[in-house]
Formats: structure tokens, C-alpha cells, sequence
């Protein structure tokens, strides 16, 4: 991906002024040493504030942080840069690698880090862009503060379809063996976290709020990527909690507390040409708090063939939950023509909880290609609606088995 503006000319400045010799000379002067990594390493402290940046909640600090990690990144040495308390305002960054240290580079956020609202200086979909790394740490008790409210008003997603998307805060592109922890995100403009064309990254211990009438405002959306893990984290956001898209393996999901927000969905599949499948998705040990959608998988009427399989959804508990168990395949669409995306080998297993709708069990499959190997097991959900209403499924193309408790009952 190209780096555009003023950070690809301070990158290659930075990079054709100074050799790897004097870049070692410059380490050793203007950067911390001393610190001992897990592995007994020692590692060199990159702060943001030795290249000039400023917490003063006023100053753009991109270029101030792209120097830093151009330093820490090409220093060939253990490396951790440190964003230091205080409130850091800054435009649009990248942070490229690879980088020449064989140690995963820590990216540590003690302070506030805070989006600029000029929608004009976002040309490339998102705020914060970590690229082709293998091998980074994001940690630090940091926040992420998108300003978010500044701009959902040009948000028209909703009624164009060609809408031109607003940023993401956090991007990661093409990286690999990665762990992001214990930092946080809010009042992002478009997705808090957004996980593509990645492999074996964890993400755990991350907060991701902001109101839940905030536009497309997906907690994490994870698509083309291998080997994904979210574990121990909560999320209220205004859509998706946890979204994943095409071209998605390997995915678990777990002990992730979700609400508000439109819950755990595997999709929208289908809505592009040429979508890769999605298989090996586990969803287990959440909790869903009054949320428009439960566990859902939703797919694009009159889309082009692809896969959706080998899909657990396990011991899940719904709290007020207005459509807790759903697959829609007509999401998005009023078109006609059925989706050629085939659904196959789903379990449900031990979900329980209450409803606030009375249809807490809703398969709307494809009529082309009707869901195969969908499995109920100990299903109990009560409904606590406003009216007196009998909780009821309603299972469409679809080739349902079921054991134990089924409350309601998918006939």
C-alpha cells in the first residue's frame, strides 16, 4: 500500500540520510537502554516526545511519531516506542515495516492518543495503519480516541449505497505473529479495529465503546486473515461487536462481553465478486447485553458463489437480546435473486438467555443453495417482551437437526 503525502517523503528522507552506523550512533545518544524484554533481551525506549511530538492536544504529532518509529523500526536492535502520558492530536499515520529487529517491535500507548476531525486529510479509509509486520506488540493501557462525533453526521451509509466510508482508527494490514492488549478505543469514526490479509494475530484484554446509535461503528471486522484470536474483551459500539468477513479462518471468539451493538456476526458475505470462504469460526463463552442481533450470519441476496462452514457457536448466554439466533440471507437486499452462498455445518450449542423478540430462532436461508448441517442442542431462551407473546423459530431452507432442551423448537 502507498504511503501518501508528507509521511512517504519524511520516511524516504529519513531513510536516505542516515545509515544503519549513524542511525547505532543516534540510538545510543538520544534513546533509553536498560530494559530487560521477557526473553532477557535488552531493549531500546523509543519515545515519541525525544522527535518532537507534544501533548498538548493541539499539535499534529503524525510526523513526530513517524520519525520515531522509522528509528526504532530500522534500528536493528530490541525496540519499544512509548507514547507517553498526556493527549497526543495527530492526522493520519502508517506504520510500515518490515522491520530489520528480529524481536517483535512493542508499540506501547500510555496516554491518549487523539484523531484529528478534518475529514479531508483521510485519503486511504483509516486513521492508525500498522503494515507488513511480523511481529508486533500494541499494549500499554492507552486510549484511541477516534472523535467519532464530530463527523457520523456525513455517515450515509445507511441510504447509499456507494457511500464513501469514514475512517477506521486502527488498522492492520498484511501483519502476522502479533498481540494487541490492554489498550483501548473510542468514538471511532468508522470500525474501532479493523484485521485484514493478517495471520496469527491475538487480540485480548482490549475495551471498544462508543454510543449505540453511532453509524458502522463495527468493534472489530476481520476479513482475509488466518489464525485470528479475540479473547477476554468487551465491546459497545453501534454495530457489529465483532464482525467476520470473506476470506476468514481460523477465528476464535471468546469471553468477549458484547453491548451495546448489533452483536457476533460472521458476514455480510456476498456482496462483492470473487469473495473468498469462510471456514473454522468458533464463538464461545459470550455474553450479548441488549443487543439487536445475538450470533448471526448474514449474507447478500443475488450474490456470487462462496462459502460459509464449520461454524460453533457454544455456550453464549443473551440478556436481552432482540434477535438472539439468526441467519438472514437476504441481508441488505431487497433483490429477488437468492444467495449462492452456501452455509454449511453450523452448531449451536448450550445458548441461553431471554429474548426480546418472540422470534428468538430465525433461518432465513437461500432457496438456490439451502443451509446444510445446522445443529440445535440445549437451546433455552425465554422471551421477555412488552407483549404476552409465545416464543417461537422460524427455520427457512434450512436442514435442521436439534438435541437436548430446544426452547423454542426449530420445526
Amino acid at each position: 500500500m502507498a504511503i501518501e503525502g508528507s509521511i512517504v517523503v519524511l520516511g524516504l528522507a529519513l531513510l536516505s540520510c542516515v545509515a544503519d552506523g549513524a542511525l547505532r550512533h543516534h540510538i545510543g545518544l538520544s534513546h533509553r537502554r536498560g530494559l530487560i524484554d521477557g526473553s532477557g533481551a535488552e531493549v531500546t525506549v523509543f519515545d515519541v516526545t525525544q522527535h518532537g511530538a507534544k501533548a498538548d492536544d493541539q499539535t499534529d504529532n503524525a510526523e513526530a511519531f513517524i520519525q520515531t518509529w522509522r528509528a526504532a523500526c530500522d534500528s536493528g536492535v530490541p525496540a519499544k516506542l512509548v507514547i507517553p502520558g498526556g493527549t497526543f492530536l495527530t492526522s493520519p499515520v502508517v506504520f510500515q515495516g518490515p522491520c530489520k529487529s528480529a524481536e517483535p517491535i512493542v508499540f506501547e500507548v500510555q496516554g491518549n492518543v487523539k484523531a484529528t476531525s478534518d475529514l479531508s486529510e483521510y485519503s486511504s479509509g483509516q486513521w492508525i495503519l500498522f503494515e507488513i509486520i511480523d511481529g508486533l506488540t500494541l499494549n500499554g493501557g492507552g486510549a484511541f480516541d477516534g472523535q467519532g462525533s464530530a463527523v457520523w453526521k456525513y455517515n450515509d451509509c445507511h441510504q447509499n449505497k456507494q457511500c464513501q466510508p469514514l475512517p477506521s482508527s486502527i488498522k492492520l494490514s498484511k501483519v502476522k505473529n502479533s498481540d494487541i492488549h490492554e489498550i483501548s478505543s473510542f468514538n471511532s469514526k468508522y470500525f474501532h479495529m479493523h484485521v485484514t490479509d493478517c495471520n496469527n494475530i491475538s487480540i485480548h484484554d482490549v475495551n471498544l465503546t462508543a454510543p449505540a446509535n453511532s453509524p458502522n461503528t463495527d468493534g472489530i471486522h476481520i476479513s482475509n486473515s488466518d489464525s485470528v484470536n479475540v479473547t477476554s474483551s468487551q465491546i459497545g459500539t453501534g454495530d457489529d461487536c465483532i464482525s467476520i468477513g470473506q476470506g476468514s479462518t481460523n477465528i476464535l471468539v471468546s469471553q468477549v462481553f458484547c453491548g451495546p451493538g448489533h452483536g457476533i456476526s460472521v458476514g455480510s458475505l456476498g456482496k462483492y465478486d470473487n469473495e473468498e470462504d469462510v471456514s473454522g469460526i468458533v464463538v464461545t463463552n459470550c455474553t450479548l447485553l441488549n443487543t439487536t442481533n445475538g450470533v448471526r450470519i448474514k449474507t447478500y441476496a443475488a450474490s456470487q458463489p462462496s462459502q460459509a462452514l464449520n461454524i460453533t457457536f457454544k455456550d453464549i448466554t443473551m440478556d436481552s437480546v432482540k434477535n438472539p439466533i439468526v441467519i438472514d440471507q437476504k441481508y441488505g437486499s431487497r433483490k429477488s435473486e437468492p444467495s449462492r452462498v452456501k452455509i454449511s455445518n453450523v452448531q449451536y450449542q448450550n445458548i441461553k438467555g431471554t429474548s426480546t423478540s418472540d422470534v428468538a430462532v430465525s433461518f432465513l436461508c437461500s432457496s438456490l443453495v439451502p443451509c446444510e448441517g445446522v445443529e440445535l442442542v440445549d437451546i433455552d431462551l425465554a422471551y421477555i417482551g412488552q407483549k404476552k407473546m409465545t416464543l417461537s423459530a422460524s427455520c427457512l431452507n434450512a436442514n435442521v437437526t436439534s438435541g437436548g432442551t430446544q426452547n423454542p423448537a426449530c420445526n
